[in-house]
């Protein structure tokens, strides 16, 4: 494998080596290349390729797109959130540019634009650069100064990096500014991001997905040997703030807790390591278990951003401290979640509560690289009383949801081959214990409603804010019991909750919950009955009947969106998709959804002369309420993602 060096600079051009790269991808890497080659077909795309840490996202996207983007001559926007994503993506280019990746042209220009002094700054973009690698800051405050650099430009490839943050406000202001036609996400962790779900974002299309535990079985990662080792410490007392520890009531808890200093070097030293991390609460805690361990005689370093305390160190001088074995630990607090490279880590401790999936995926891939002479990961979780404990069996075997199972119940879960997971005989008389104050999913399901309304700020959640914010494990559970699914009866569970507005309560007490009732539950094996509800709804303006030219222009709309076209039939290319007439969109909508919602829709959907369908003149009165058009949109949205939520589950599973 080629390990040249390549010198980072702020910009330059890159000129194509002669000949072939020498680096040969692996298997996955190869099937995410030939998935991606079939999507690129498309006219336009909003796609998400998950890999896991060390899988080599970076490498794998920069090669395809070198020979998809650039050798045509296409332009790419690349977004990352950390400086070492950006340095790591302009390397890889750089590495990985020859002849036969990009016969088509001699060499293209890059440019490198941060808040960091070794970078470039947005006014120094040009026309003419080919490859922007963008910090989500800069670019965040700065979007209009794009606007030269698009100049020209009809089609641009938006990659946005470590996608999982794809949720938050910046990125989706980036996204929704530029409208790219093709946009591509890299992931190793795709649960949700403080609850939010990333897989929305781009419509539920994943071409390539590779688990934890496919990775190791398949030797891209190495085994680990996962301890849970019961820790006395108590958390009942501490407070959670939309579903998190307090920071400084867990410094509390930790710092000057000498018996639980004395119980993790005990255990670090039982499972010896050359090169360790331990992920810590804050700052200061970071700060005391370095003092900790260096007073016995363990070389250790702190690392976190702006550090300035007496145990602490600069990330890449510590980084190449520990490769040296000048130290033999770091302890951090999040600086070391994505895009660092240790291959030869031999062990991680976790040592503050664990809540977020995302969090203990991207901390664990740290240590799973692989490495000459590395035959595991030695994993020292510190597992107390705390709200999710005993939650990692699942994420440890490559699951993506808890469902409905509790903690206990993980016996029969398969780990990767070689893998090791043992839990000390108290913390599985824990589980039970904490399993048996569980509440009843019913109570669950409302403490989640109440839960993300918190998140909201006290904003009453809609279907789809719900189900972007809600636990996979209970909305899994909701898909599978209809009579619980609030999803199913959305204004009723909200008076239940007694919090319908006094203009919703209007529409509850008359036939326009009925109506809604209806949309929500009406039968949707294929996706069809979609863009003729839509075409009713009619952006706030809700029609009482639709002619067939304003049936044929949302339904083209629906299906011409995205990758919507493959579910128009079975086995449709997309080249087949595009030559359908007009006539045949129409015979198709007449004789499937629209028969359909005639014939099942309790009478509300109806023949009207002049009109494709039409819907109860009743409805009248209620159309015009904000409340109603604001449930029937809502519902719409949700029902479809939920569709592509369904269709990429049946695929995967």
């Amino acid at each position: 494998m080629e390990q040249t060096y390549i010198e980072v600079k702020a910009n330059g051009l890159v000129s194509a080596k002669k000949g072939a790269n020498n680096r040969i991808p692996y298997a996955h890497q190869k099937a995410a290349m030939e998935n991606l080659d079939i999507i690129d077909k498309e006219s336009a795309y909003s796609t998400l390729v998950v890999l896991p840490t060390g899988a080599g996202k970076t490498y794998t996207a920069s090669l395809w797109l070198l020979k998809h983007a650039l050798n045509r001559k296409k332009k790419i926007l690349w977004i990352a959130h950390r400086q070492m994503l950006l340095d790591q993506a302009a390397e890889s280019f750089q590495k990985y540019a020859y002849t036969e990746s990009i016969p088509n042209i001699n060499s293209f220009r890059y440019r490198i634009v941060s808040g960091s002094n070794i970078h470039d700054r947005t006014i120094d973009i040009l026309n003419s650069d080919d490859l922007l690698i963008v910090s989500k800051d800069s670019l965040g405050r700065n979007l209009e100064s794009l606007d030269k650099w698009l100049k020209g430009t009809d089609e641009i490839y938006l990659v946005v990096d470590e996608f999982h943050h794809a949720v938050n406000d910046q990125y989706q202001r980036i996204v929704n500014y530029f409208k790219p036609q093709f946009l591509l996400g890299l992931t190793a962790t795709p649960e949700r991001m403080d609850g939010k779900n990333i897989y929305e974002i781009c419509d539920y299309n994943v071409p390539y997905e590779i688990s934890l535990k496919e990775a190791i079985n398949k030797g891209v990662l190495v085994p680990f040997h996962y301890y849970g080792i019961y820790d006395e410490t108590d958390y009942s007392s501490l407070q959670l703030v939309k579903g998190h520890y307090d920071a400084k009531e867990l410094n509390d808890t930790y710092i000057g807790n000498v018996k639980r200093y004395d119980l993790i070097y005990k255990y670090y030293m039982k499972y010896r390591s050359k090169r360790a991390l331990g992920f810590c609460c804050s700052r200061q805690h970071a700060e005391e278990m370095a003092k900790e361990f260096c007073k016995r005689g363990i070389e250790s370093v702190a690392v976190y951003s702006n550090a300035d305390g007496e145990f602490s160190e600069d990330r890449d001088k510590a980084i190449e401290k520990l490769k040296n074995q000048e130290i033999r630990v770091i302890f951090s607090v999040d600086m070391f979640n994505e895009g660092v490279d240790i291959a030869a880590l031999d062990m991680v401790m976790f040592l503050r509560p664990t809540e977020s999936p995302i969090v203990f995926l991207q901390q664990l891939g740290r240590g799973l690289r692989t490495s000459k002479g590395k035959e595991y990961l030695n994993v020292l979780d510190f597992i107390g009383n705390y709200e999710k404990a005993g939650r990692a069996q699942l994420l440890l075997s490559g699951g993506k949801s808890f469902g409905e199972k509790t903690a206990h119940d993980y016996n029969d879960i398969e780990y990767p081959d070689d893998c090791i997971v043992d839990f000390d005989m108290r913390l599985i008389d824990l589980f039970k214990e904490l399993d048996k104050k569980t509440v009843s999913v019913k109570e669950r399901i409302k403490q989640e409603f109440y839960r993300v309304k918190e998140l909201l700020d006290g904003k009453v959640p809609s279907r789809m804010e719900l189900f972007t914010y809600m636990d996979d494990g209970i909305y899994q559970y909701c898909i599978k019991h209809a009579k619980e699914n609030p999803f199913r009866r959305y204004m009723e569970f909200l008076n239940e909750m007694q919090v319908l507005s006094a203009e919703e309560k209007a529409v509850y007490q008359g036939t326009g919950r009925e109506f809604l009732s209806l949309i929500e539950t009406t039968d949707m094996q294929k996706v069809y009955k979609m863009p003729i509800l839509y075409s009713f709804y009619n952006d706030g303006n809700i029609r009482l009947a639709v002619k067939d030219e304003e049936v044929l222009v949302v339904w083209k709309k629906f299906f011409d969106n995205g990758m919507n076209w493959k579910d128009f039939a079975a086995d449709i290319s997309y080249a087949d998709y595009k030559a359908m007439t007009d006539k045949q969109h129409l015979s198709k909508a007449k004789s499937m959804p629209i028969k359909f919602l005639k014939s099942s829709g309790k009478g509300f959907f109806i023949e009207k002369e002049g009109y494709a369908i039409a819907i109860r003149d009743e409805l009248e009165d209620v159309i015009g309420n904000e409340a109603f058009k604001k449930h029937m949109n809502d519902i719409l949205e949700y029902r479809t993602m939920e569709y592509y939520r369904r269709r990429y589950t049946e695929k995967v599973f």
